[in-house]
């Protein structure tokens, strides 16, 4: 079959029936439980698809459908982090919540994702994307209180992705993306140390790498910051230089309807750019004409091959 000149995908996450969880809500508490759960999370994953493949998604991801949170929830699995005894910290210097506690070495003692990509891998001839946290927005979503170090706690979750990565890729995974909107706020550790860890992340996988970079989506706090920054977001400016120096192959960001100056993709040559010509944080459905202008000036750009 003859790939598309310009393939498309989506970020990661989609909403999830009614039936699964209350959709925009965070943290949205399962409707089911035991076998039963099991079972709807395998629906909706189905349902996600069928969605994806009917719209002419080229590659397509579960949705995030078995998860609660895209990054919480792959840290409940792991071992040294208490999520029943929990503190109040400031999330990308927007917001306060009470977030786990990292009380010991932080270890990976079996997959957690890995049923789910094979099963998605079975469910669908098309391409895979899947999505894990990126070591940064891991760091900046709980509270360290044994290695005392963002920078070592990132690398230690670095190591712990790593693992699952490779086992997600061996599982047919044809993309793995990195979710990172810490690099967003966070430009000294970005700079320092925070693309090197995400390169640790992905070290030594045969299938194409990614890192989603975006503002934030939906909630108040998000919605406030975005307020702040003026009439042109640039702090891509700050990020892309250092990944497009980097070994990542991908790089997913928000355009359609942000206040990112569009020329910003140009500090990316050579890497793939996914571009976001939907609008996630809205409700209103774009025309096709809008999708098309957003793709169009990514254009000027970006090429082709690399769109």
């Amino acid at each position: 079959m003859t790939q598309p000149l310009l393939q498309t995908t989506i970020a990661g996450s989609l909403p999830k029936p009614s039936w699964l969880a209350e959709p925009a809500k965070l943290w949205s508490p399962w409707k089911l439980e035991g076998d039963a759960l099991t079972e709807g999370k395998r629906d909706a994953v189905r349902l996600a698809l069928r969605d994806q493949e009917s719209a002419g998604i080229d590659i397509v991801s579960d949705g995030e459908q078995t998860r609660r949170h895209f990054v919480t929830t792959f840290i409940e699995n792991l071992d040294g982090v208490d999520f029943q005894k929990k503190k109040t910290m400031r999330i990308r210097n927007r917001y306060d919540a009470e977030v786990p506690i990292v009380v010991d070495a932080v270890a990976r003692k079996k997959p957690v994702y890995v049923d789910d990509a094979k099963f998605l891998r079975a469910e669908t001839n098309h391409k895979v994307k899947f999505t894990l946290p990126g070591p940064m927005t891991m760091v900046d979503t709980l509270y360290d209180d044994h290695y005392h170090s963002r920078e070592k706690l990132a690398w230690e979750f670095a190591k712990i992705l790593n693992d699952e990565a490779r086992e997600l890729a061996a599982a047919g995974v044809d993309v793995i993306q990195f979710d990172e909107p810490a690099f967003n706020v966070f430009f000294d550790d970005v700079r320092q140390w925070g693309v090197k860890a995400l390169e640790r992340a992905a070290e030594g996988l045969t299938c194409k790498t990614a890192v989603h970079i975006c503002y934030g989506y939906g909630i108040k706090a998000n919605i406030e910051w975005k307020k702040t920054l003026g009439s042109e977001w640039r702090q891509y400016e700050d990020t892309f230089p250092l990944i497009q120096a980097s070994k990542i192959d991908q790089v997913s960001l928000a355009c359609h309807n942000s206040k990112v100056p569009i020329e910003l993709i140009g500090l990316l040559k050579g890497k793939d750019v996914m571009v976001g010509a939907i609008d996630v944080a809205s409700d209103q459905v774009e025309t096709a004409d809008e999708v098309a202008a957003t793709i169009r000036k990514a254009l000027k750009y970006v090429a082709p091959e690399n769109l």
